[in-house]
């Protein structure tokens, strides 16, 4: 079954691996579309994994030394962003949703980066064309401007009562209440505290992933 998810090279154990862990994740009408997974330059034991089905985009990280897996997902509607990094060992290949929240994989092989960038994008514009859609109906149905006549339903109509013009009377002027400042919640402070960490490269790209799924599985 995991033989069509080799085809660009990918590790055969970590794929298994995945693959295994997915079969228990998957939704009805769920597809898996495509895994890729991290290919250190040196040492590739334990690597991290991608996988992108046809309603999610899920990130997997080996814990308990290879004994499971702990993953992180994100449906493609929540995604505003996907990117990728070519760089000489491998290419990054990161997504940010619409909460803020940012997950990426480093040193993945460039084939399997640039594959997983396309097919995002390709999610990333059905998404968007059946958003256009969604909110399309859901104007057609707030303004009620177009009706349809059901055979054997009979609509009643309200006659037509011409009332009065109100007399206006001005409102008193009320006093501008207070701007209470919303604070932010923790797990975002938390999260803006690590990227923050990333940015300036005191941490890793796999210590910023180990991390923020440590804070993502907290919650």
């Amino acid at each position: 079954m995991i033989e069509k998810f080799l085809n660009d090279q990918q590790d055969p154990k970590a794929i298994e691996k995945v693959y295994a862990r997915l079969v228990d994740l998957i939704t009805t009408g769920e597809e898996i579309l495509y895994i890729a997974a991290q290919k250190k330059p040196v040492v590739n034991i334990l690597p991290d994994c991608i996988a992108l089905t046809n309603k999610r985009i899920l990130f997997f990280t080996p814990a308990n030394l290879g004994l499971s897996m702990k993953f992180v997902d994100f449906v493609w509607k929540d995604i505003i962003d996907v990117q990728i990094k070519e760089e000489i060992f491998g290419a990054v290949f990161s997504c940010k949703t619409t909460n803020g929240a940012e997950m990426g994989v480093d040193y993945l092989p460039k084939v399997q980066a640039r594959k997983l960038y396309q097919i995002a994008q390709e999610r990333k514009e059905e998404e968007r064309e059946a958003r256009r859609l969604r909110d399309l109906e859901q104007k057609r149905a707030e303004s009620g401007a177009v009706q349809f006549d059901t055979p054997g339903v009979h609509t009643a109509y309200q006659p037509v009562v011409n009332t009065p013009e109100p007399v206006h009377v001005p409102e008193p002027i009320a006093a501008k209440p207070e701007v209470v400042e919303e604070k932010a919640d923790p797990l975002t402070e938390k999260l803006k505290k690590l990227k923050t960490l990333f940015d300036h490269g005191l941490i890793s790209q796999e210590e910023y992933n180990q991390k923020k799924l440590d804070l993502l599985s907290d919650f």
